[in-house]
């Protein structure tokens, strides 16, 4: 037997409940009644996205490009985590969670005209699943596929080895978002590189590297989520992504009206926003907060006494000094806005003697220079990142070293930091994953999917592939407890900083707003021209 769903109201609503939220999706305001149609939107990142093809992007400037060219089989409310219709009308799901049977709105058509059909939702699924490694995170939320059948033209039904109740809210994401069928027989790196086609309101106009990528408004377009605040084309002619990664170059671009949207604006920046009346919205992240994982494929990670002093050694209090006020240190694996949630602090403790204590039972004994040695080896750790977040990486440098661990610090690109992490040539990723399900543990963690820790089968997994299987909400969320609980105390994750998106916009832009995994989406977004009332 199986539950018809038209929306499924995650039963963990109340979890975000106690969270900062927007009320309503959060909109800039002052708006007049009637929205304007044209203009070219100006919107800076700090860094280049790299790959634009939603399926294979795994950075958040790749997935604010996608999210605007794919539309997705559901929508999730940012407040509510409900998860709506989209391109499915309505759904069904098995009683054990295997099976999840969409049915298509009618009249849905990709750029280059072909239908969005229940057989072009099989091609998709097909070609991530033919990704592998590529489909960074799509890859993950098809783990487990075992068919997928057309049922009729406008109905499919996907099939998994094994339960996985998460299915429903990653249907809403960008990365399972549709292409075209031609699309799908490009080459992995073509698509990266723009030559895509979704059923989004947006199309790829150029994309040039370190620059710029501009993206145009599908005239014919007319299918947007059931949260969108109108129907028919997108507002906007045109969106321009400017590639900015000097802060003060987006600061400045912004005031002086070279830019319209600054996606990323540093601490130090917020206060001079403000100063100057530069509205802005902002959203915490749901998902992994801002942690370094070790691999435990490279020594001396591979020992839990070194992994478990360096979560002792950090002292996460010292960050609320240099983080936004709209962020706030790390109290578990997940971010308090993600469902399940559990404050976990008590597993951070900052022990700096139990971190000494640790790593000389271990044998790594501090010299007379300070350092920790062993075997005439210094205890030293390089850690290449992109991400503009620079001081707490220089505190947890300093506390690092207080206990005698050297932290060596490049600050690199996307494009670098992407390539160590696919050829897994690194000591020590910095990141943060942000989803609105928990489930995003086992996307990342588990030993046969993505795997960040390098590391072989342990019972840790069974315990992730539960949480993803249950459809009781008191059980997953004592599994998720569990396997937050399990990361931290094996040091498989070193927690810092929760993530929160802050974006600043000229006044002229009206209708900006998150979707639920904290990304821009500009379909509603228009341009006051000037004179306007």
């Amino acid at each position: 037997m199986s539950r018809s769903l038209v929306s499924l109201s995650l039963a963990v609503a109340l979890a975000l409940a106690g969270c900062e939220q927007p009320a309503g999706p959060q909109a800039t305001g002052g708006a007049p009644a009637q929205p304007q149609t044209g203009g070219v939107l100006r919107v800076a990142f700090d860094g280049d996205p790299n790959c634009i093809d939603p399926q294979q992007a795994g950075n958040n400037t790749a997935l604010n490009v996608g999210r605007q060219l794919v539309d997705s089989l559901t929508d999730q409310d940012p407040q509510s985590a409900e998860i709506l219709p989209w391109l499915a009308q309505r759904w069904e799901v098995s009683d054990d969670s295997r099976q999840f049977t969409f049915h298509l709105r009618e009249g849905v058509t990709f750029a280059d005209g072909s239908p969005l059909d229940a057989a072009a939702v099989k091609a998709n699924f097909a070609a991530i699943v033919a990704l592998g490694a590529r489909a960074q995170l799509a890859g993950t939320y098809l783990a487990g596929l075992e068919s997928v059948e057309v049922l009729g033209p406008l109905s499919v039904r996907v099939s998994f080895k094994q339960a996985n109740a998460q299915f429903l809210q990653a249907s809403s994401t960008m990365s399972l978002g549709l292409l075209s069928p031609a699309t799908l027989k490009l080459s992995a790196e073509e698509r990266c590189q723009g030559a895509l086609l979704g059923s989004g309101p947006f199309t790829v106009k150029s994309f040039e590297h370190n620059r710029l990528v501009r993206i145009e408004a599908r005239p014919d377009y007319n299918w947007p989520s059931s949260l969108a605040g109108h129907q028919g084309r997108a507002w906007l002619d045109a969106i321009e992504f400017h590639i900015l990664p000097e802060s003060g170059v987006r600061l400045g671009s912004l005031l002086s009206a070279q830019i319209d949207v600054n996606t990323s604006v540093p601490v130090q920046d917020e206060a001079v926003l403000e100063a100057q009346g530069v509205p802005s919205i902002n959203r915490p992240n749901p998902g992994i907060v801002f942690s370094l994982t070790p691999n435990l494929s490279r020594p001396p990670l591979d020992e839990l006494a070194v992994r478990q002093a360096l979560n002792k050694a950090i002292d996460r209090s010292q960050f609320q000094g240099v983080i936004s006020r709209y962020q706030q240190p790390a109290s578990s694996v997940l971010a308090s806005s993600t469902p399940y949630y559990q404050d976990l602090a008590s597993h951070l403790a900052y022990d700096p003697e139990g971190a000494g204590k640790l790593l000389d039972d271990a044998g790594w004994r501090k010299g007379a220079d300070g350092w920790r040695q062993r075997d005439g080896k210094r205890l030293a750790f390089a850690l290449d990142y992109w991400q503009a977040t620079t001081p707490v990486l220089e505190l947890v440098q300093q506390q690092l070293r207080q206990i005698g661990v050297e932290l060596r610090l490049n600050k690199s690109t996307i494009g670098q930091v992407s390539l160590q992490q696919t050829s897994l040539d690194y000591s020590l990723w910095f990141f943060n994953l942000t989803r609105a399900d928990p489930d995003v543990l086992r996307t990342v963690f588990l030993a046969s999917g993505r795997n960040v820790n390098v590391r072989g089968p342990q019972a840790l997994d069974q315990t992730l592939l539960d949480s993803a299987a249950s459809l009781d909400p008191a059980r997953r969320g004592a599994l998720i407890q569990q396997a937050s609980a399990e990361l931290l105390d094996q040091g498989h994750v070193i927690p810092l900083v929760e993530a929160a998106t802050v974006t600043a916009y000229r006044d002229a832009v009206r209708g900006l707003h998150y979707e639920a995994s904290t990304r821009l989406q500009f379909y509603d977004t228009w341009l006051l021209r000037a004179g306007s009332h």
